[in-house]
């Protein structure tokens, strides 16, 4: 069966459909969503039982490419600039000297056991030296595991933050294939060329987004998640053209944004919440349909050597050798180096050689595909059982919601006060948005004049005005009053 303008919808929404209800019940048997979604897509194509002939990977690079915007931007909106900000520096590190070395040990070992060229062999260990931000942000958040010690924070910056190296790594190792006349040290000034535009173009768009979602009137709530989609595509296309990794610029944009306050704040998180989610059933959809199962079999030999040692060697290397100089217990190093899941990323990466047309792009791009399986089968079921064996999970008593998944929770948990706004209050005539509110408190209602209003980011507060403020913890109340009195 061939995709055409006719059925595509309803093959589409079939397999959306079939993919949510089936990932549903996935972890009732200890198998991660993302794995299934790609399992539905190979069963869909053309060696399953659906025949469904797919076999464009620049239509799939694109959906990859897309759906990436929307994953890095939602898992960066949901990042806690207050829990970040401790480990920045590991997290960074992680990113970029990790990535590298990973990559780097990784093609060394593929150029000593394959017959590929040295240039070809880090091809490969670039393709799938990043973890994957789909796989890491899904698979924690949605077995809702709680660890000690800063770790959730450090791993959702470092599989956010660290595709842009890979994505780097993958462009110059590449351009070397095909142009063996090059010196490797020519992929230095791309390196921070794509670094530093990236970065700056991230921070600059993010405080620009925010005024520009601050200030405008729209007439609807639902059109401020479309004016942040719209915005968060112009800051990766803007730093593409520049000459910056998009990749980087939206994270940075998106964490940016998430630790501000917006106007209808909880709209935009709750939509790009379950835009991400979409995305990556399609994305994976996408890549399973366009695999070709009959193709990876002569190279399940040579991918499980070189997957067993990624998982167990050259991951833990990078790991280690990156935070050599940070003080960090054994066991918290140990976690981190088993949550090197690949994903979809690797996958779409391995899409560029085969647009490019090398000699061994195929064979690049299948065991590609079979690392990116078995890294989130292996490691994506053994998240929770590793944490308890390392002592690094908290126990179930003890785990909290954070701020952010507080206020996207539609009946928190939560203490409750009132606040009567007198005329000598500071807040006074200023919009939600613009006080220096608590992250982890919210104003869920206002009484005004004897009927009750639901309020935004734009409600402007009034003299007399009774506010119903929904927090956390008692001592969050006395930031309350402050920020509402002592501006």
């Amino acid at each position: 069966m061939s995709l055409t303008i006719e059925n595509i919808l309803l093959i589409g929404s079939l397999l959306l459909l079939i993919s949510i209800i089936v990932g549903k019940t996935s972890y009732k048997f200890g198998v991660p969503t993302l794995l299934l979604f790609l399992s539905i897509g190979m069963l869909a194509g053309s060696d399953g039982i659906g025949g469904i002939i797919f076999n464009d990977p620049k239509a799939a690079q694109f959906i990859g490419i897309v759906s990436l915007n929307f994953i890095l931007f939602s898992g960066g909106l949901d990042t806690n600039w207050k829990a970040v900000k401790p480990i920045l520096k590991e997290g960074l590190v992680l990113s970029t000297l990790g990535v590298l070395l990973t990559a780097v040990s990784l093609g060394l070992f593929v150029w000593n056991v394959t017959n590929f060229t040295i240039y070809e062999s880090l091809l490969l260990g670039a393709i799938v030296s990043s973890t994957d931000a789909a796989a890491v942000f899904s698979i924690l958040r949605s077995k809702n595991l709680a660890l000690r010690e800063n770790l959730r924070p450090t791993l959702e910056l470092e599989s956010g933050s660290n595709d842009p190296m890979a994505y780097v790594l993958t462009i110059a190792f590449l351009t070397l294939v095909t142009n063996q006349d090059q010196s490797i040290t020519s992929i230095i000034p791309l390196f921070l060329q794509q670094m530093i535009f990236g970065a700056i173009t991230g921070f600059l768009f993010g405080m620009l987004s925010k005024t520009i979602i601050n200030s405008i009137k729209l007439d609807f709530e639902g059109l401020y998640p479309v004016l942040v989609i719209a915005l968060m595509f112009i800051t990766f296309s803007f730093s593409d053209f520049i000459g910056g990794n998009g990749f980087l610029a939206i994270y940075i944009c998106a964490v940016y944004l998430g630790n501000q306050n917006l106007i209808h704040k909880k709209t935009i998180l709750k939509m790009f919440d379950g835009l991400a989610w979409l995305m990556q059933i399609v994305l994976f959809l996408t890549l399973g349909l366009l695999v070709f199962p009959s193709e990876i079999i002569p190279y399940l030999g040579i991918g499980l050597i070189i997957s067993l040692f990624l998982i167990f060697i050259a991951r833990p290397v990078g790991v280690f050798i990156s935070l050599l100089f940070f003080k960090m217990k054994l066991r918290r190093r140990f976690y981190i180096s088993w949550v090197g899941l690949r994903g979809a990323v690797p996958i779409v990466f391995a899409t560029y050689p085969l647009l490019a047309g090398i000699d061994k792009a195929n064979i690049i791009f299948n065991i590609v595909f079979f690392i990116s399986v078995t890294s989130i089968l292996i490691q994506g079921t053994t998240l929770s059982i590793v944490a308890k064996w390392l002592n690094v999970a908290l126990p179930e008593e003890t785990k909290k919601l954070s701020a952010t998944d507080m206020l996207l929770e539609e009946n928190p948990k939560a203490l409750m006060e009132e606040i009567v706004i007198t005329k000598s209050c500071a807040a006074v005539g200023k919009k939600i948005v613009e006080l220096n509110f608590p992250k982890n408190a919210i104003i869920a209602m206002i009484k005004r004049e004897g009927s009750y209003i639901t309020p935004n980011g734009s409600t402007t507060i009034n003299a007399s005005d009774i506010l119903i403020v929904l927090a956390d913890k008692i001592t969050i109340f006395k930031e309350v009053n402050s920020s509402l009195k002592n501006q």
